[in-house]
């Protein structure tokens, strides 16, 4: 149950960026429909977790499909948005580059064993635990995340509303906090694989 809606994520994130491209591209029809399908996006992030832990479905594989499902998401978000001119281009070139880095590492191990989160965890130290793997650090990320989505699709809705100018500049905060926030939790998992590569 978990990986199905791991992987619904995904294909409503499709949905919702796809819809962007319905209409001029300086005024998008479905930004607000995109918005209320990325609310479920960002809302099944959290539950699929929450799925696995209640029934007892974690699994390695369900950790890989989660980091990936993270992935494609954020990813398809990102080069969007920037197609758009929403956001510079470095923006999906920074977070893809730190998820092909990070991503190749936890293959290395995940040969050995070791999950990227839970109780077989590649972080030994309690610095690069609490950057990666803590639920603060995590729940931190994601809500930054959702917050600059939400924001940004909101701000750019072809409609005008009260404070639109706000919701735009904090979907614009909330981008540069998030990505920044994506490179720190990257560095502990380039530091702690220098074992997996002797």
């Amino acid at each position: 149950m978990a990986n199905i809606i791991t992987l619904s994520r995904i294909f409503l994130a499709f949905i919702a960026m796809g819809l962007l491209f319905i209409g001029p591209k300086d005024a998008p029809n479905y930004a607000h429909i995109s918005f209320i399908i990325t609310i479920f996006v960002m809302w099944f992030d959290g539950l699929d977790g929450y799925i696995a832990r209640k029934f007892n479905e974690s699994s390695k594989l369900g950790a890989v499909l989660d980091i990936m499902g993270d992935r494609i998401v954020e990813n398809i978000y990102w080069v969007v948005f920037s197609s758009m001119g929403w956001i510079s281009v470095i923006v999906p070139l920074v977070v893809l580059t730190r998820g092909i880095i990070t991503d190749s590492l936890r293959s290395l191990a995940l040969e050995k064993g070791f999950t990227p989160f839970g109780e077989k965890t590649m972080m030994q130290g309690k610095i690069a635990k609490f950057i990666v793997v803590s639920n603060f650090s995590r729940f931190t990320y994601a809500v930054c995340k959702a917050i600059a989505f939400l924001f940004m699709l909101i701000g750019h809705a072809p409609f005008s509303y009260p404070y639109k100018e706000i919701v735009l500049q904090t979907g614009v905060i909330c981008t540069i906090i998030a990505v920044i926030f994506c490179v720190l939790r990257g560095l502990p998992v380039i530091f702690e694989s220098k074992r997996f590569l002797k």
